[in-house]
């Protein structure tokens, strides 16, 4: 493992902003925070949103300081990744955001139930092979239900054709109200403040010529259903390697 790696994780065991727990203990229900981020973490009162698989936390640290008035948390399993936004938070001095470092499997463990008010899901996996590992799927809708207030949103902001034509379907067999959908989101000018935060991925998609794709919606008690996607065609382009991203390397 390189020294920079092993900085940027013995950053990450002190920076006050990030949360990292032993999988076991988080399976025993002994995070002290489940029920009490707002009064015992953020020591305040105001509405929290998730970014989930936030990577370099990018939505995680624009939006906590666009919106003072609210709490964000980023998630996600890798933490020399995760390191870039925990920095920004802890030398900018960011009272509102914090990291959590674990598997979004587990995140029931984390927040009691209505705790959450807002969920991002921004440049997931596709997982076009594995329905139950795409975070849009309904074995996740399940998990966030248990922890979304009424009415609470979920978000998904995506590059991917397929997971959003997956998502899309699944919204609509489900009934869940749609609150903003678009299949292209810069080309049709309809982003806002929170969505024209432009993630590490997203720059390299746009310079692609990729198209970015937004559907926000509510859930609601009851039956989940999946949708039909042997028809979706899949997508025909991947992530470039460590390197090409930067421009350190060429993709050829």
């Amino acid at each position: 493992m390189g020294k920079n790696k092993l900085k940027k994780f013995a950053d990450m065991d002190r920076f006050e902003c990030v949360l990292q727990y032993p999988r076991h203990v988080v399976v025993a229900g002994d995070f002290p925070y489940k029920g009490k981020w707002t009064s015992d973490f953020f020591h305040n009162d105001s509405p929290v949103t998730l970014e989930l698989g936030c990577g370099k936390g990018e939505y995680t640290v624009g939006l906590s300081e666009a919106h003072p008035e609210r709490n964000y948390i980023g998630i996600d399993i890798k933490g020399a990744r995760m390191w870039s936004g925990a920095r920004q938070v802890e030398e900018r001095g960011i009272p509102n955001a914090a990291f959590l470092r674990t598997e979004i499997e587990l995140i029931s463990n984390f927040f009691a139930p209505e705790e959450v008010d807002e969920i991002w899901i921004t440049f997931p996996d596709p997982q076009m092979q594995k329905t139950r590992k795409r975070l849009t799927s309904t074995r996740f809708l399940k998990d966030y239900r248990k922890i979304l207030r009424p009415g609470g949103v979920i978000h998904l902001k995506t590059d991917s054709p397929f997971l959003y034509e997956y998502t899309r379907r699944l919204v609509e067999l489900n009934g869940f109200e749609v609150l903003r959908q678009t299949a292209d989101l810069y080309g049709e000018g309809n982003e806002d403040p929170a969505t024209a935060i432009k993630t590490f991925y997203e720059a390299q998609w746009l310079s692609r010529g990729k198209k970015i794709k937004l559907i926000s919606f509510k859930l609601h008690d009851g039956e989940l259903l999946e949708p039909e996607t042997d028809d979706i065609e899949r997508d025909d382009y991947r992530a470039y390697p460590r390197g090409v991203a930067d421009g350190s390397r060429s993709a050829e």
